[in-house]
C-alpha cells in the first residue's frame, strides 16, 4: 500500500508536519494560476499592457517608463492586496470551521467581520482624520471586543461550539445594527467613503495599505500554521482532546486570536469581502483533505485567488463600470452557502 502522508521536519524548529502528499502539487497548481490571473490583471486597464511586457516588467527588461509607472505603482498594490486579503480570510474562515466543528461557520457568518466592519466603520465616520495606518489596528481591536464578548456569553462551564456559532450570529446583528446607525447620522463625505469601503473593494489599495497589512500576516500566518495540529485534536471533540492531552481552552483561545488578527486586519484593509472564509476552506478540503495541516495553505492560496479572481471580473465584466470584488464573491458564495445548507440537510 502506497503511503499517503508526508511528514516535513525543519531542521531549525521544533516542529513536524504531516500532510497529505497532495498537498505540494495542490499549493504549485494554486501558485501558478494565482500568477498567471496576477499578469493578467496587471496587463488589463484603460492603459493596457501585452502580458509579455508585464512579465518583462517584473523581471526588470523592459525599458518603457511607462509600463514600470502603471504596473508597480497603479496596478500590483491592487493586485498584492487583493491576494493577501482573500488569504487572511481564507485561513480565518478555515480556523473558525475547526473550533466550531461546524463547515457552514465562518467571519462573517459568526460576527466576527460585523465587530470588525463597526470600529472600521467608527474610525472613519467619527475620526476621519486618524493616518489609514490605524485602520488594521482598529478594525482588530473591533474584532476583538466582538469575539470576546461571543466567548464570555457563550461560557457554561465551557465554550460550546453550537453556542459560540449561535452566540455569534446574534453579536454580528447587533453590529450590523450599530453600523447602519453610523452610516444613517454620519457626515455624507465620510458615509459615501464608508459605504464604498464596505462594499469590499480593493480599488485604490497603495503600497501604504499594504505595509499596514504584511505585520498582521507575518505574525498570525505561521501561528496558524503551528496550530494546525491542536486544531485537528480540538476538531475531534473537547473530551477526545482532553484525553490526549491537549489544554482545550488554552488552545481554543489562541486559535481564535489568529482568526480574529486575521479576519480583523483583512477586513480593515478591503472591506467586506463576504464568503471568502467559507468558500477556500471547502474547496480546499475536496482538493487536499480535512488535516488542517495540510488545509491551512492550501486554503490560504486558494483564497487569495478567489479575490484576485473576484477583483479581476469585477474591473472587465462590464468595463468601463466597476464592481467591488465584494460583489462578485457575494454572488458567488451566497448560492454556495445555500448548496451547503441543503447538502448538511441531506447528510443529517
Amino acid at each position: 500500500m502506497v503511503k499517503s502522508w508526508l511528514t516535513i521536519r525543519p531542521q531549525s524548529l521544533p516542529l513536524s508536519f504531516r500532510v497529505d502528499r497532495r498537498v505540494p502539487f495542490v499549493l504549485l497548481v494554486l501558485g501558478a494560476i494565482a500568477l498567471i490571473t496576477a499578469i493578467f490583471s496587471a496587463s488589463y486597464g484603460e492603459f493596457p499592457i501585452p502580458p509579455v511586457d508585464v512579465v518583462k516588467t517584473f523581471f526588470g527588461l523592459n525599458t518603457n517608463s511607462n509600463y514600470g509607472f502603471v504596473i508597480y505603482m497603479l496596478r500590483l498594490p491592487r493586485i498584492v492586496a487583493a491576494f493577501l486579503v482573500g488569504m487572511g480570510l481564507a485561513i480565518a474562515g478555515t480556523i473558525l470551521q475547526g473550533l466550531t466543528r461546524n463547515p457552514l461557520a465562518a467571519p462573517e457568518i459568526v460576527g466576527v467581520d460585523a465587530g470588525a466592519s463597526l470600529a472600521a466603520v467608527s474610525l472613519i465616520v467619527l475620526f476621519p482624520s486618524i493616518p489609514i495606518a490605524w485602520l488594521p489596528l482598529v478594525a482588530f481591536l473591533g474584532a476583538c471586543i466582538s469575539a470576546f464578548l461571543i466567548y464570555v456569553l457563550a461560557w457554561d462551564g465551557g465554550s460550546s461550539p453550537m453556542r459560540l456559532i449561535l452566540v455569534g450570529i446574534g453579536i454580528g446583528e447587533v453590529a450590523l445594527a450599530l453600523t447602519s446607525l453610523l452610516i444613517t447620522f454620519g457626515d455624507i463625505n465620510d458615509v459615501s467613503q464608508a459605504l464604498i469601503w464596505l462594499a469590499g473593494s480593493v480599488y485604490g489599495r497603495n503600497w501604504d495599505h499594504i505595509q499596514a497589512f504584511l505585520p498582521w500576516l507575518i505574525v498570525f500566518i505561521p501561528l496558524s500554521l503551528v496550530g494546525a495540529r491542536e486544531l485537528n485534536t480540538l476538531h475531534l471533540g473537547d473530551d477526545v482532546a482532553r484525553g490526549l492531552g491537549s489544554a482545550v481552552e488554552r488552545q481554543r483561545v489562541l486559535l481564535l486570536v489568529s482568526c480574529v488578527a486575521l479576519a480583523g486586519a483583512s477586513v480593515a484593509t478591503a472591506g467586506a469581502v463576504g464568503f471568502v472564509g467559507l468558500m477556500a476552506p471547502h474547496l480546499s478540503r475536496q482538493l487536499v483533505g480535512a488535516s488542517h495541516q495540510g488545509l491551512i495553505p492550501t486554503a490560504a492560496l486558494m483564497g487569495g485567488l478567489i479575490v484576485l479572481l473576484a477583483d479581476f471580473l469585477g474591473r472587465s465584466l462590464f468595463a468601463p463600470i466597476e464592481l467591488p470584488c465584494g460583489l462578485i464573491t457575494a454572488a458567488v458564495g451566497a448560492p454556495y452557502f445555500l448548496y451547503l445548507l441543503y447538502r448538511n440537510r441531506k447528510t443529517s
